[in-house]
């Protein structure tokens, strides 16, 4: 039997990628007060940042609930009896420890296990995608958990944004602290390290970051996967796509948007690039 792959929805995996590959994505929850909302389920992207421009309660985000994951595990059980699930950092959200946990909650008997990508957003979603391309081609658990370990070292991305304000308000800034006071007038450029939200620069106009992020995707001397993403600013995504489209062809460029758990804490106009490969 096929070996089954799910993750989260803070893997920004278009849903095109996820339904063609036989990915199941288990939704994290967005709250704006009692309102809750399964991320990119109940709410779009439009409406989310409608609704954030125009409540006066910041929006919060929690895991999903242990039998979200129990369900999946059950449904697919019925499938296969071999599982993997990749979640974001565990830095990041106790979304890995609820899918650990979850296991217990089966029904079904199924051989499951759970690897903390200690990524987010593209970086989890390109390694998502390397699992269950590998799955689909036959490969075993196993031979998949290596694939997995083995791609979680060769991915990485840069991101930039115009304020700080939400990943302070969130409790995920991490390392990022460094960038606070004035800095949050200026353009972050950041990633993870070790899991965590980490600062790797800092430039004075969008240009100038937007120029960052290009220059990072194309210090690697080996391109397997390339992923762009935006929240509120397709135009610069799309222009982004076209200047790096002479160093990686275009239509295998994965495009998304970040969902809204993921806007929750950046609020609009991040924009992000996204390498799986080799570094110079």
């Amino acid at each position: 039997m096929t070996v089954k792959i799910i993750t989260d929805s803070a893997a920004d995996l278009p849903a095109g990628v996820a339904s063609n590959l036989g990915i199941m994505v288990v939704p994290l929850n967005v709250r704006f007060g009692t309102d809750v909302y399964r991320d990119g389920i109940d709410l779009t992207n439009e409406q989310f940042y409608q609704r954030l421009k125009q409540s006066k309660v910041l929006p919060t985000t929690s895991v999903p609930a242990p039998n979200a994951f129990a369900e999946a595990y059950d449904k697919l059980a019925q499938e296969t009896n071999e599982i993997l699930v990749i979640t974001l950092s565990s830095k990041l959200s106790a979304t890995y420890e609820v899918a650990l946990q979850s296991i217990g909650l089966m029904k079904g008997k199924c051989r499951v296990k759970v690897i903390d990508s200690r990524w987010a957003i593209m970086a989890q979603g390109l390694i998502v995608i390397a699992a269950a391309k590998a799955a689909n081609d036959g490969a075993s658990l196993d031979e998949v958990i290596k694939i997995t370990q083995e791609t979680i070292s060769r991915v990485d991305f840069r991101a930039t944004f115009d304020t700080l304000e939400y990943l302070l308000r969130g409790g995920r800034i991490g390392r990022a602290q460094a960038f606070l006071g004035s800095i949050l007038k200026m353009n972050p450029i950041i990633g993870i390290r070790d899991g965590e939200v980490f600062p790797f620069a800092r430039e004075r106009s969008r240009g100038k970051a937007i120029d960052h992020l290009y220059k990072f995707a194309t210090s690697f001397s080996h391109i397997d996967g390339m992923a762009i993403e935006d929240a509120t600013t397709p135009q610069d995504a799309e222009k982004l796509i076209e200047r790096l489209s002479n160093k990686f062809p275009r239509e295998r460029i994965y495009r998304s948007n970040v969902t809204p758990v993921v806007g929750t804490h950046t609020g609009p106009g991040l924009l992000i690039v996204t390498i799986m490969g080799d570094k110079k």
